[in-house]
């Protein structure tokens, strides 16, 4: 199903579960005038296709106390450590996400921490120890003005 193509009633239910994943079918069905069956056939084909990959519970960070988001530029000394640089951030619950890039960067990472301290913490005794990383710029967030999915 790798070449599901998606219809204006696949697309509103996205829309839908999106907002709230917890929408039930038959509300749904109610609201785009069709079977609540017709709505979990649809979702199903979706789940297979690899278009929904799974629901999420959305969490406010700073209610956890996790007061400061910020962005961390990494060189790598040799392209060739990559793979194993990704491995070890993986294991800091601070790094939240991680990209391979083009440009100024080998990889781009999110960082949450819960204060100033926390952070210089996890940079000096967690991400500069890594022995293949050359060098850091760390840019901190101040505000996260817009936050959001794609839309289908």
């Amino acid at each position: 199903m790798e070449n599901y193509q998606i219809d204006n009633l696949d697309k509103s239910i996205l829309h839908a579960l999106m907002n709230d994943a917890r929408t039930p079918y038959a509300e749904l069905a109610k609201r785009f005038s069709v079977s609540a069956g017709t709505i979990h056939v649809r979702v199903e084909k979706m789940k297979q296709a690899g278009i929904i990959e799974g629901t999420k519970v959305c969490i406010n960070t700073k209610k956890l106390g996790y007061d400061v988001c910020c962005f961390i530029g990494i060189n790598l000394k040799h392209a060739r450590d990559y793979q194993d640089t990704i491995a070890q951030l993986k294991t800091f619950e601070e790094v939240v996400e991680a990209y391979y890039t083009t440009g100024n960067y080998s990889i781009f990472i999110k960082v949450l921490s819960s204060s100033m301290d926390h952070l210089h913490d996890v940079l000096v005794n967690k991400i500069q120890s890594i022995e293949a990383i050359q060098s850091t710029e760390t840019l901190i967030s101040l505000q996260a003005p817009i936050m959001r999915e794609i839309q289908p």
